[in-house]
Parts: C-alpha cells; structure tokens; sequence
C-alpha cells in the first residue's frame, strides 16, 4: 500500500533529530499493510548492517531486530545445536504469511507490533529473551519480553526508542521444549499458543501463554507441577480482561484452550517419551 503522507525516507545511519510523524522502517511489512496518516519519514533500518543471529561465548543468542523471519527458521533448522531448536521452526509455521512475508518480515517488527498472536513474542518470551533498546540519546537499557509487552499492541518503548536486539540466554536453549497451538480454522491466526520448558539443569518447568491473552504470560515452577497448580496459577495470573477477545475467539474459548494446551505440555515434558507419545494422542483424540 502507498504511504501518500510520507514525504522522506532517511537512512538510519545518519543521525537526525526525532520529530513528530516519524517511524522506523525495518521490513515494513505493517506500515506498507494498511494506511498510516499519521507518518511524515520513515527511517529505514535496513543498511545498519546488523549481524542477524549471534551466538556469543556465553552460549546466548542474540536476534538483531532486523532478522527476517526465513533468516531465523533457516539458523533453527541448520545451524543450531541445541535442544530448543525445534522451538523456532515451530513459531515461524506459527506466523500466517506467505514465503514474501517470511522475507521481508522481522523479529523486531513482530515483537513491536505488540499483537497477541505474534509468534517472535512467543518464541522470545518461551525462551526468556530479554530486550536491548536504544534511546535517541545513545543510552541503552535491557526488559525482559515478558516486560516489553504490555498488552495488546501496547510495549515498553519510549518515543524514538528502538528495539535493537533480543537475546536468549544459553541456559534456556539447552532446555527440553513442547510446543502447542490452535486456531478457530485450519490456516487461522493464533488463538492460543503454549510453549513449555524442561530445563535439564535443575528439573524446572516453565509454561509460557501467549496468543490466547493480551500480553505473554510466563509460568516458572521450580520442580514441575502437579496438573491441579498449574491450572491454579494460571487461572490466578490471567484475569478475565487479559483473555484477548477478538474474531479469533471469544475469551472463553481461548482459556479453555490455554489451560487445555498448557497441560498438554506440561505433561509431554515430565512423562517419558513412550507415555507422552501416547497420552498425548489420546488427549489430541478426545
């Protein structure tokens, strides 16, 4: 779609005042979607020239914001050796778009659009990502995903403020993972997702919600938890305005939902394989 209001496109590498009717450009998959009248300048971020996935010595990966969607489901697939990388293929077959979209789109974008659905804010919130955004001034400061995300389309970033990278830490990549989803229709958006980690370190259990609430919801039990607690805290944590309501279901249905599907996991990831193969079929059957 033509931007008709836009009048300018900056390069951002050249440092400029930020005024009122700005925006960063990344893969534009959303402004170009549908009409922004509110914009004057974009400023493109495409020749920062940002490595897009680095796995520092550490262990931990860092995302640039700038990673297209096909450059993370192509790192997951090849050149990942950890136990969470099935985990990103997964989230990326999560995002109803096109191989065009899966090129342009980024994870940056995604997490900044801030939409219950977005499938970067359940990988990066599942896996404990933490966020370093950069201010107009230079100064930096890092929030958890599960921070950045506010609510529906709502984030933690200040006017000017970029998300420059997202970062995984090691330990959560060594972890065990399960992976649910659900929709309303067969190809349909997101209208409950659920990610559960087994960290192999110390036996803990994290189930993280997304898609089926306004905001990510990550749970963390120290010892996995019994079917009865999870649903407890669940439950306790989301309250009735937190369950999304939209065309993609009805708050009711998606919590029935994400306690259904968090249960799923939580019990693929404490039962052994031959159990969890066949539980889960029965579940899935019922």
């Amino acid at each position: 779609m033509d931007l008709n209001t836009v009048v300018d496109v900056r390069d951002a590498r050249r440092r400029e005042p930020w005024r009122d009717g700005d925006a960063w450009l990344g893969g534009g998959t959303y402004l170009f979607s549908e009409p922004q009248p509110h914009l004057r300048r974009l400023v493109d971020l495409g020749r920062m020239g940002w490595e897009p996935l680095a796995r520092r010595p550490d262990g931990s990966l860092e995302i640039a914001a700038t990673c297209t969607v096909a450059q993370l489901s192509r790192y997951g697939r090849r050149f990942l050796d950890a136990p969470a990388a099935p985990l990103f293929e997964q989230c990326c077959r999560a995002f109803l778009a096109s191989f065009k979209i899966w090129n342009m789109a980024t994870v940056g974008g995604n997490l900044c659009n801030g939409l219950p659905a977005g499938p970067m804010i359940s990988l990066t919130a599942a896996l404990d990502g933490v966020c370093l955004l950069l201010a107009q001034d230079g100064s930096t400061r890092e929030v958890k995903v599960t921070d950045f995300i506010r609510g529906a389309g709502v984030k933690d970033l200040a006017e000017g403020e970029l998300l420059r990278s997202v970062t995984l830490p090691g330990r959560a990549l060594e972890c065990r993972t399960a992976f649910r989803q659900a929709s309303l229709y067969g190809l349909g958006r997101s209208g409950a997702l659920v990610i559960g980690t087994l960290d192999p370190a110390d036996g803990s259990l994290a189930v993280t919600v997304t898609a089926a609430t306004t905001r990510p919801f990550r749970f963390w039990f120290p010892l996995p938890p019994t079917a009865g607690r999870l649903r407890a805290e669940i439950d306790t944590a989301v309250s009735g305005a937190e369950w999304f309501d939209d065309i993609h279901g009805l708050p009711e249905w998606r919590r029935h939902m994400a306690l259904r599907l968090a249960e799923q996991v939580r019990r693929e990831l404490v039962t052994t394989t031959a159990t969890t193969t066949t539980d889960i079929a029965e579940e899935d059957a019922r």
